[in-house]
């Protein structure tokens, strides 16, 4: 197919902390060289910002190296950490407050603030416009060029493709962006971002990665209960009813707002569990419900979070290209923070992109890229917290817990020994007949809710007539096989009710299906399903969720 073509100095696949970061910095060096380069962002969602989900507590480090006066340009960090609370929730009724004498300091959040990720995104991506970058949102990143061994750029994705595949009044072809390097910032589990890993072997002699789901709303609550930058975390129940690991958030930010959410580690065993009930019910604990009472839900998302650490961390260089940000899984789960790690990989694959086009080179793997990261302070970062997410796994929250707190507290370092976990998520499920069943209370509607008014209330939306972006292996399987030994997992694990059981018409038995339009894009489905038969495809550019203030 005859397609038109774009040609850049640098692409970026990924309006998010990583690709702005990497942006901003990358013109930054070209100014003060006194260079020209074209370096274009391209975004899937309808806007910068749409798709972005954090918790967030933010540590400003990372921005405060890129734009030292970010307080004079006006960046949306308004309300500082005042106090942190961490408690371990013993039952559906009680809890112990942890003593902050006894928290990983990690944990500890003095000089960070409780932000909007997505603003903060939005503010960056207005310094990447002055500095003259080519911001386009809307644009998906469908496919990847790879000529000669090299990554030449991307495609983007057909516009007004009809379900059956043919074309829809107004269709319009996707482009050729290229471009001399290709950074892929697409988030956790970005979908060209699996495919490089594989294509170069980018994971060879590295432990699996490892994933969590992370479920969040975003209330108006009683002004008299509103206390701005209070930081609560919670482990224990009701994660652990299941043997599961995980832990909650709350966050008071300005406005009269808190952020709520629940994260569980993408490990668990139990085909019953469902993330998405597990963290409505937490809203009924005492410790929660407290701060909720009385206030109102304003939006809801989800989004899987990328926490293998250091021990997962694949190759990041390739011939044309650096994979960056949570595309490669730089969080640190210590710190429960993966923006500010996210716009230092940026930023380091900004100056080594800036090196080698200033010595001439395009395409060639930057090699460089692995000795600036290993001299960085985000290298020693996830060095350090090494043991962190596999201790969790391996020994639960309490234990772990306890390591990391030994680590970081009494050796104020790591421990000689790396402990591994070498498990994907999606192998650990186990038969559903050799597990509890879960019974979840209705929703009240209230404090509760059910998936459909939660998706709604995300701004979801993806164009109806579309091929389905959520691509089955073996269309069979899901039936065939998951249904009757897993009790098909993904109508539970799945937080906007994609996937659903359902009788067919003619009464012969049952089939699976697949209500794309309600996807948050979260990519639950693409780690989580035990056949490893669900694989996630970008749909059109503009489709998904909408947040605001997420």
């Amino acid at each position: 197919m005859e397609r038109e073509s774009m040609e850049f100095d640098v692409l970026i696949v990924g309006g998010g902390p990583a690709g702005l970061s990497a942006a901003c910095r990358v013109m930054q060096l070209a100014q003060e060289a006194g260079e020209e380069l074209t370096v274009c962002v391209v975004e899937k969602g309808s806007e910068i910002g749409a798709h972005i989900l954090a918790g967030t507590v933010f540590e400003p480090t990372a921005l405060t190296e890129l734009f030292p006066d970010w307080k004079e340009k006006g960046a949306p960090l308004n309300t500082p950490v005042t106090r942190d609370d961490i408690f371990l929730l013993k039952n559906q009724d009680s809890a112990t407050k942890i003593p902050n004498a006894f928290v990983p300091k990690n944990m500890h959040n003095h000089g960070n603030y409780i932000i909007s990720l997505g603003n903060l995104c939005r503010w960056l991506a207005e310094q990447a416009e002055q500095l003259g970058v080519e911001v386009y949102p809307g644009f998906a990143a469908s496919e990847t060029i790879i000529e000669d061994g090299q990554v030449k750029g991307i495609i983007t994705g057909d516009m007004g493709v009809a379900r059956d595949g043919s074309e829809k009044d107004g269709y319009m072809p996707g482009m050729e962006l290229r471009a001399k390097y290709t950074l892929f910032t697409e988030g956790c589990r970005g979908h060209l971002g699996k495919r490089l890993i594989n294509e170069f072997k980018l994971d060879e002699g590295k432990d699996p990665q490892h994933y969590g789901i992370g479920i969040k709303e975003l209330w108006d609550i009683d002004p008299a209960k509103h206390e701005p930058g209070l930081v609560v975390h919670t482990t224990g129940w009701p994660l652990k009813e299941t043997g599961s690991t995980g832990g909650s958030f709350l966050y008071h930010l300005e406005n009269g707002q808190v952020y709520v959410g629940l994260i569980t580690d993408l490990s668990y065993s139990n085909p019953h569990l469902s993330p998405f009930e597990e963290f409505q019910r937490l809203k009924l604990h005492p410790e929660i419900k407290k701060h909720l009472e009385g206030g109102k839900r304003v939006s809801y998302g989800a989004r899987a979070i990328t926490k293998g650490g250091y021990n997962a961390l694949p190759k990041m260089s390739f011939p044309g290209g650096l994979l960056l940000g949570c595309d490669a899984g730089t969080l640190n789960g210590s710190k429960i923070k993966g923006s500010h790690t996210a716009m230092k990989s940026g930023m380091l694959g900004a100056e080594a992109v800036f090196e080698a086009l200033k010595d001439g080179k395009s395409g060639e793997e930057i090699s460089s890229f692995q000795k600036k990261f290993e001299d960085s302070w985000l290298f020693k970062e996830l060095y350090a917290e090494r043991n962190f997410g596999p201790a969790m796994h391996k020994f639960g929250n309490i234990v772990g817990g306890a390591i990391a707190y030994f680590e970081q507290n009494i050796l104020r370092g790591s421990l000689p020994i790396t402990f591994h976990d070498t498990t994907p998520d999606y192998a650990t499920m186990k038969p559903a007949a050799e597990c509890k069943k879960v019974t979840y209370p209705k929703p009240d509607n209230t404090l509760t809710f059910d998936r459909l008014s939660s998706v709604f209330i995300s701004n979801t939306n993806h164009e109806e007539d579309q091929p389905v972006h959520l691509k089955l292996t073996d269309p069979d399987l899901p039936i065939r096989d998951n249904l009757p030994k897993y009790d098909e997992p993904a109508q539970r694990y799945c937080p906007a009710g994609v996937y659903e059981v359902v009788e067919k018409d003619d009464g012969s038995g049952k089939r699976f299906q697949i209500n794309a339009q309600n996807c948050v894009h979260c990519k639950t489905c693409d780690i989580k399903d035990p056949a490893q038969n669900i694989n996630w495809v970008t749909p059109e550019g503009g489709g998904g969720p909408n947040y605001p203030n997420m």
